[in-house]
C-alpha cells in the first residue's frame, strides 16, 4: 500500500528536558501500528507531534508525503483522540457534534448519526454530556474521530472507561476501519487490546521507541 507516516530523526526537547530521542520509523497505510510503554514514556507526546498539536524540536514527520508544521499544520484527514475528549457538557452528544462538524463542513448530520450508531451509542439521545458514564463519553470521542471518514486514525487509548462489552464493540469498529485501508496508531496499556488488532508494535521507554 506504501507508506503513508515517515518519521525521520525526530526529537522532541521541552526546555532541558529531553522527552523523544531521535525517532526513526515509518508506517504503511492500511495497517494498525500499536504503541506501547508506560505512563511518561513519550507516547502522547509522539502522537501529538504526528498530528501536529506540538512542533518537533529536531528532524522530520510526513504523513500522506506532506511535512506536519511546513507543508501543512495538521495531516490532511485524521481522527484523533489524544487525552480525554473535550466536549461542552450542557450539550447532547448528537449537539457537540454537530457544532464540531459544522467547522469543516464536510459532513451532513446523516454521517453524525451513523457515526454515533458505530461507535455504539443512541444519536436521539436527549441526555446531557455531562450525564455521560465514562464510557459512554469514549464512545462519543470515537464517533468525533471517525465521523468524517479520515483516512488516519490516532487513538490514545481508545478503551479507556469502557466496560468488557465495550471494548468488543470498538475492537470490531477498528477492525473493520483497517479492513477499509484506514492507517490507525493505537496506544494502549492492555496488551491483549494491542495484540488482536495491531500488524507492528512499537515499545517506548524514556523517549526512545523500538518494534516489539
Amino acid at each position: 500500500m506504501g507508506v503513508y507516516i515517515e518519521i525521520n530523526h525526530v526529537t522532541k526537547k521541552f526546555g532541558d528536558d529531553v522527552i523523544l530521542h531521535d525517532i526513526n520509523i515509518s508506517m504503511e497505510q492500511g495497517k494498525v501500528y500499536g504503541i506501547s510503554g508506560n505512563n511518561g514514556s513519550g507516547k502522547t507526546v509522539l502522537m501529538k507531534c504526528i498530528c501536529g498539536f506540538l512542533p518537533v524540536t529536531e528532524g522530520v514527520i510526513r504523513v500522506g508525503g506532506k511535512i506536519i508544521g511546513a507543508e501543512v499544520d495538521f495531516p490532511e484527514s485524521v481522527g484523533v483522540i489524544i487525552e480525554t475528549p473535550g466536549f461542552l457538557t450542557n450539550l447532547t452528544g448528537m449537539r457537540n457534534l454537530e457544532i464540531l462538524a459544522g467547522l469543516q463542513g464536510k459532513i451532513s448530520k446523516n454521517e453524525i448519526r451513523e457515526a454515533i450508531c458505530k461507535a455504539g451509542l443512541d444519536p436521539g439521545l436527549k441526555k446531557s454530556v455531562a450525564k455521560y458514564s465514562l464510557g459512554m463519553r469514549q464512545r462519543l470521542g470515537i464517533a468525533q474521530a471517525i465521523m468524517e471518514d479520515p483516512e488516519f486514525l490516532i487513538l490514545d487509548e481508545p478503551f479507556n472507561g469502557l466496560d468488557k462489552h465495550g471494548v468488543e464493540d470498538i475492537r470490531n469498529l477498528l477492525l473493520g476501519l483497517k479492513k477499509d485501508g484506514k492507517t490507525i496508531i493505537l496506544a494502549s496499556h492492555n496488551s491483549e487490546d494491542i495484540r488482536i488488532l495491531c500488524d507492528k508494535v512499537y515499545e517506548m521507554d524514556g523517549g526512545r521507541i523500538q518494534e516489539v
